[in-house]
């Protein structure tokens, strides 16, 4: 990096905690409350003080800063992050100021956005790890684009499942993004490493007023917003990676990926609801139930599911970092992920119907 990256870095890190705490301040002053989150009652609210939703907002306008000063000073121009980002944001903002839509016309928007989005930014997936589907992707462009729009829902969907508990999305997108940067920092990407490096510096001042205690949330602008972010982020990585299996990406995507996938499944198939619905038997409220049953303090219980889930999510990934290039082994470790995430969940289950 030179001189000028290494100044805009850290007047990125004193900026963006300046912002983060004026902001703060400035609506705890204000009597305006349309970004406060004082909805104590519903099934993922885990919260009892009112908090204010800005997370999405600032990280928004510090993402824009980076893609301006990446063009001006760099001539790099990143069309698929501004679009995806701009877009998802401003869907996630309008629950945020509190103008609802039904979950299905969030789907369907969503669907819209991503069919939209894919086509404009040419953003394809050529490798699966699987030949069929490889053959399909090649021979079909209607699947190629329906493929990739599907996998950018779940990740989307999996950030703002999870973002329900102070510092859990946050710590778990800082993680991929450092293991992204890593790859593309030793492969010499570097119009990649350098949205990788920015936003890892936002994502970490963000935490600094999320977690362990939150004094402001993501919503679900910030949600959408680093969902869209991780999930370009990893496709971009993978076209310019080819050597690098399809299936090491699926494992660094697991918990997000599975977690919307197995919430699909689990309500419509097994529990006969409404897919889209809210409840509270996602696999990290499940761990909050077991260490409130375990005597731990509410507040306590909140950030120990961040830390607990993120540091086992990182002891798990750490190993497929060094066969990340043997297709077979990622694969099957994949598989290996997908029955350590179901023996736990049901584990905690049975642990809170007894309880």
């Amino acid at each position: 990096m030179s001189q000028n990256d290494i100044i805009f870095s850290f007047l990125l890190l004193v900026g963006s905690y300046a912002i983060n705490k004026y902001l703060i301040i400035l609506l705890k002053n204000s009597k305006f409350n349309f970004l406060e989150d004082n909805q104590f009652k519903k099934p993922q609210a885990f919260h009892d003080i009112s908090t204010p939703r800005l997370g999405g907002i600032i990280i928004f306008i510090q993402l824009i800063i980076v893609c301006l000063y990446l063009f001006y000073s760099k001539n790099i121009f990143h069309l698929e992050y501004i679009s995806f980002c701009l877009l998802f944001f401003f869907l996630g903002f309008l629950d945020d100021i509190k103008i609802n839509l039904s979950q299905t016309s969030r789907l369907l928007f969503m669907i819209i956005l991503l069919i939209t989005l894919v086509l404009l930014n040419d953003f394809y997936v050529e490798k699966t790890g699987f030949t069929f589907l490889n053959n399909l992707l090649a021979s079909s462009n209607i699947f190629s684009v329906m493929f990739i729009c599907l996998c950018f829902l779940f990740i989307i969907n999996g950030s703002n499942l999870i973002d329900g508990f102070n510092g859990l999305l946050g710590i778990h997108a800082l993680i991929i993004l450092i293991v992204l940067f890593s790859i593309n920092f030793v492969n010499n990407n570097n119009d990649l490493i350098y949205i990788l490096f920015f936003s890892s510096i936002i994502i970490l001042v963000f935490l600094k007023f999320n977690f362990p205690h939150a004094s402001m949330f993501l919503g679900d602008s910030g949600s959408y917003l680093i969902g869209s972010l991780l999930a370009a982020s990893t496709v971009n990585t993978s076209i310019l990676n080819p050597s690098i299996s399809p299936f090491f990406f699926c494992i660094l995507l697991v918990y997000l990926f599975f977690e919307a996938f197995f919430t699909f499944l689990r309500k419509y198939f097994i529990e006969k609801k409404h897919p889209l619905h809210p409840d509270n038997k996602h696999l990290h409220m499940l761990l909050h139930y077991f260490f409130l049953s375990k005597n731990k303090e509410k507040k306590k219980s909140n950030y120990l599911v961040s830390i607990y889930i993120n540091f086992i999510y990182l002891i798990l990934i750490i190993p497929s970092f060094f066969f990340k290039d043997v297709g077979l082994l990622c694969k099957y470790y994949f598989l290996f992920l997908i029955v350590l995430y179901f023996f736990i969940y049901f584990f905690l289950q049975k642990k809170k119907i007894l309880d």
